[in-house]
C-alpha cells in the first residue's frame, strides 16, 4: 500500500518532510475536533513489459476527522475517520468517493483499546522503517497473501496496545470476519506462451473467521527493535468455487498462511537507519518468500533523502514472482524538498530486478498538508 509522508508526520517518525498542520474547530470542555488531510498530484512513467506508460494521477489526496473527549483525567475516548479523494479529477470522480482509516477508541493511563479500520501492526512496525514513501515501495509479506485487496487487510479490528515500560511496549488484536463474508480471490490472466487465459478466481466461505496478531518493541537511547506475527486467520475457510487455473478445488479448506517480522532502527541526528527480515509462510505448497531489507533516510535540513534495498528469495508458486525470477533484488532512492512547512515535492525512482523491466520507472509530485 502506498504509505505518505502525512502519516509519517502524525506519527513523528523522523525526518518527515512537512508537519500535518490539523485544524481545531472546536475545543471546549474537554471535547476537541479536528479537521486535516492533503492534496497530492504527481506524475509517473512506467515500464509495463511492453512499453512505458505515463501518467498524472491523484497520490492519496485525503481529508480527515478527529476528535476526543475527556471521560475521566485517566481514560479519553477518541476518534479518527479519513476519506480519499481524486484530486487530478475531482470533478468527473465525484468528489469523497472512498473510505481510508476510521476507528475509535479508548486510552489512558492503561493503554489504548481500539476499534475499527487502520493499517496492519506489521504495516506500521516491521515495513514502514523501510520505505515509508511517496509512491513506489518494496514488496513484503502481505504481497504473498494470494493479491488480496488492501481494504480487506485493515477492517473489522479490534486491538489493545500497552503503554511503554522502561521502554517495552506491545500490541495484541484481532480481525473477524463473520459467516456473512465471502472472500474472492485470483482473476483472469494471459499466458503469452500459448495465447490462453487463464481461469485462477476462486471463492472462500469464511464461517466466523478471526485472526490472531500481536507485536513486541523495544527501544534504548538510538536504538529500538520490534518483532510482529500474523496468523491471517480471516483467510481461512471452504472453497466454495474455483477456476481451472486456481490449483483448489470446491468443498476443500483453504488456510492463507502465516507472516511474521523483525525490525531494528538505529538514528544518528537525523539519519535513520534500519534492517528487516521478514517472512510469509503459505500453507499453499511452494508459496513461501523472505524478505530481506536495509532502509535509510536523512532529513538534510531543506528535506529528506531516502532509500531502500530489499533482496527477496521466494519459492516458485509465491504471488510476489512475477515471470521466472523466484529471487531478486529491489531498490527504491527517493528525495523531498521543502517549499514550505505545508508544502514539498518529490522524486522517487524503483527498479525491481523483475522480467523485461517490468515496474520500473520514476514519478514526480508535490503535497500540500493541512
Amino acid at each position: 500500500m502506498k504509505k505518505t509522508l502525512l502519516a509519517t508526520a502524525i506519527a513523528g517518525a523522523l525526518g518527515a518532510s512537512a508537519a500535518a498542520q490539523a485544524a481545531t474547530v472546536y475545543n471546549q470542555d474537554g471535547t476537541q475536533l479536528d479537521i486535516y488531510g492533503n492534496i497530492q498530484i504527481a506524475y509517473k512513467s512506467i515500464d509495463t513489459g511492453s512499453e512505458t506508460q505515463d501518467e498524472l494521477f491523484d497520490n492519496g489526496s485525503t481529508v480527515g476527522f478527529s476528535g476526543q473527549h475527556v471521560i475521566n483525567p485517566g481514560l479519553t475516548g477518541y476518534f479518527k475517520a479519513e476519506f480519499e479523494h481524486n484530486a487530478d479529477e475531482e470533478k468527473i470522480r465525484g468528489g469523497l468517493n472512498k473510505g481510508d482509516q476510521a476507528y475509535l477508541g479508548l486510552k489512558g493511563n492503561f493503554g489504548d483499546l481500539r476499534l475499527g479500520s487502520w493499517d496492519p501492526l506489521i504495516d506500521d512496525w516491521i515495513q514502514d522503517p523501510i520505505s515509508n514513501n511517496e509512491y513506489f515501495d518494496v514488496s513484503d509479506s502481505n504481497s504473498g497473501i494470494n493479491k488480496v485487496g488492501s481494504n480487506d487487510r485493515e477492517g473489522d479490528k479490534l486491538q489493545y496496545m500497552s503503554p511503554v515500560w522502561a521502554g517495552l511496549q506491545f500490541a495484541v488484536g484481532t480481525q473477524y470476519k463473520g459467516d456473512g463474508d465471502e472472500t474472492s480471490f485470483g482473476g483472469y490472466s494471459f499466458d503469452p506462451d500459448n495465447g490462453s487465459v487463464r481461469n485462477s478466481n476462486y471463492s472462500v466461505d469464511r464461517d466466523n473467521d478471526a485472526s490472531f496478531y500481536g507485536g513486541l518493541k523495544y527501544a534504548v537511547g538510538a536504538f529500538s527493535i520490534a518483532a510482529v506475527y500474523d496468523n491471517l486467520g480471516i483467510y481461512d475457510g471452504t472453497v466454495k468455487s474455483a477456476g481451472p487455473d486456481s490449483g483448489l478445488v470446491a468443498g476443500q479448506h483453504y488456510d492463507a498462511g502465516d507472516q511474521y517480522g523483525v525490525t531494528a532502527q538505529y538514528t544518528i541526528d537525523t539519519l535513520r537507519l534500519a534492517a528487516k527480515v521478514e517472512r510469509f509462510d503459505g500453507d499453499e505448497k511452494d508459496t513461501d518468500a523472505d524478505f530481506y531489507a536495509l532502509g535509510a533516510r536523512w532529513g538534510y535540513g531543506y528535506g529528506d533523502l531516502y532509500g531502500a534495498y530489499q533482496y527477496i528469495d521466494a519459492e516458485q508458486n509465491s504471488y510476489i514472482v512475477e515471470g521466472d525470477d523466484d529471487s531478486f533484488n529491489e531498490v527504491v532512492l527517493g528525495a523531498t524538498y521543502n517549499l514550505s512547512p505545508a508544502m514539498y515535492t518529490f522524486i522517487e525512482g524503483a527498479m525491481y530486478d523483475q522480467d523485461a523491466d517490468v515496474g520500473n520507472g520514476v514519478a514526480v509530485g508535490a503535497v500540500y498538508s493541512f
